[in-house]
Formats: C-alpha cells, structure tokens, sequence
C-alpha cells in the first residue's frame, strides 16, 4: 500500500501548501518517500466541505501534518478521507485519547503535574482551588493561552472575583477552539539555562521513539530527559502521537504535555529530512 503525506492547503491558495508547513513539504518532496495530497484548509475548516488536491485510484495509508481539531471534527475528517481511498494511520480513538489530556493524566501519574479538571463556563471555587496548589496554571483540555495578558500561573494571592475577571479573559482568547473542559494544573519550577528552559519534544510512531528534540529554544549542551522515562511512554495506545518532558529546577523531569502526532509541531532546529525517513521507516501499512 502506498504510504502518503496529507496536507493542508495555504488559506489563499487550495494548489499551494500552508505556507506554515512549506518546509516540511518541501522536504517530504526531497526525500522521495511518500506520495502528498493536499486538501483544502479554507473549505474544510470554514465550510466542512473536503475538497482534494488528488484522490488515489487504489487505497492508501496516510499520515496527515496540519493543525488542531476538535475529536468530532477529526472523525468526520477520517471517514470522508476513508471513502476517498486514504486511510489515516490514526483513528479517531487515538486521536482523541492523545490530543485530551485529561485522557491520559492517569497514565502519567507523578511522572506529570497534579492536575484537577472543571467543566466550561462554571465558576471555579478559588478558595477551594488554593487548598490543593500553592501555584497553578489554567489550560482547557488542549491548549493554554500563552503570550497574552492572560496570567502564566497564579497563586495563593488571587481573589474570587479576580480569577473570575481573568477567566472571562481565557475564554475570550480560546474562543471557537475551546475544547473539553477546564485544567488547573500545578505550576511547576522548571530549570533554565540562560533565558529558556530545557524541553524536548519526542515522537512516537508504532510505539518506537522516532525522534528526540529540543523544543524550546535551548541550546545543545542541555541535559536530555533519561532514556528510561522517554522509553517509559512508548507503549501507549496510539500509532502516532509526542509526549513533551521538562526539567525541574532540582535537575528531575516531568512529562509537561502529550498529543496525536499528526496535530504536533516539529521542533525549530529539528533535522525534517531525517524526522520523513523515520517516519517512512516505522509506520507499517
């Protein structure tokens, strides 16, 4: 069965790649390995209509690399690519397994932050939330709102009223990609080297550790997570997925956040050719 690379199209153009992942593209190309489709992003995530650069004659299996969406979307996604011959390697089941994380906190346990979760647009009892978290960050179940005024942690300073100002502001923020429910999670002290912290992001594909890299900027002296702990997390249910580690600030490390692989960034000084043939290499038909 022919193994091929699903993208998304640029919002302007339904010929051309998204310009965000033109360089993956141009390397799945380089290499020589994968047949690529492109579907359409402005008809499918405005208008939900699937529209193909290509529809392959015979069946194939695929591995999609584009952006987040919600589970339900994701299963209608997979089974209109099914009746067009290409056959996502992740289903539905995986996808959501991965892409919540409240789906796969248990199976973390100590190894990641103690986490409580709440359902949407329900006031938060702070007073109660403080009993549990000296500090604590505020997530829905995929995404946090990193870069904005919205706070990065609070702690046991913040008032009722307050909180609830800045969860106005939360929700404004993840708008129409709001999903799940609400995560307050334990802010953890993580260690820094210079002005960045020290995390890696490693691919999983057919439970083997695929890729291993750095994903935050840091320089190439930084301590990697222990080989034990990444090869801990390679037996999950799942074909494809990332788990990302950190490193405390007493030199441990935690898992800080899982996902599908088809939906997680590859990392800034990541060798793309190398992460293609891995892939091509270990996901069986």
């Amino acid at each position: 069965m022919t193994k091929t690379i699903l993208f998304p199209s640029s919002y302007f153009s339904a010929k051309e790649v998204d310009e965000d992942l033109q360089k993956e593209y141009n390397a799945v190309k380089e290499t020589g390995l994968f047949d690529i489709i492109i579907f359409g992003y402005d008809k499918w995530f405005n208008e939900g209509k699937l529209v193909l650069s290509c529809i392959p004659d015979s069946p194939c299996s695929a591995v999609m690399r584009g952006w987040m969406m919600k589970p339900e979307q994701y299963a209608t996604f997979y089974d209109e690519l099914r009746s067009n011959n290409i056959n996502l390697i992740t289903t539905p089941e995986e996808y959501t397994l991965m892409h919540i994380f409240p789906n796969v906190y248990n199976i973390f346990g100590n190894d990641t932050a103690k986490m409580e979760v709440f359902p949407l647009h329900k006031q938060i009892d702070i007073e109660s939330v403080k009993k549990t978290f000296n500090r604590f960050m505020i997530k829905d179940f995929v995404k946090s709102v990193k870069g904005t005024e919205f706070p990065r942690f609070f702690d046991s300073s913040i008032t009722q009223a307050d909180f609830d100002k800045y969860m106005k502001i939360f929700y404004k923020y993840r708008g129409d990609l709001l999903t799940g429910g609400i995560c307050v999670k334990e802010f953890l002290d993580l260690k820094y080297y210079g002005e960045k912290t020290n995390e890696y992001r490693v691919f999983y594909i057919n439970n083997k550790i695929a890729s291993v890299s750095r994903n935050s900027g840091q320089a190439q002296y930084t301590n990697q997570p222990p080989a034990e702990l990444i090869e801990k997390y390679s037996n999950l249910p799942s074909r494809y997925y990332t788990v990302d580690y950190a490193e405390l600030s007493d030199g441990t490390w935690k898992v800080i956040e899982a996902g599908d692989g088809s939906v997680s960034g590859l990392s800034e000084n990541q060798n793309i050719y190398s992460y293609f043939r891995m892939l091509f290499y270990t996901f069986d038909e």
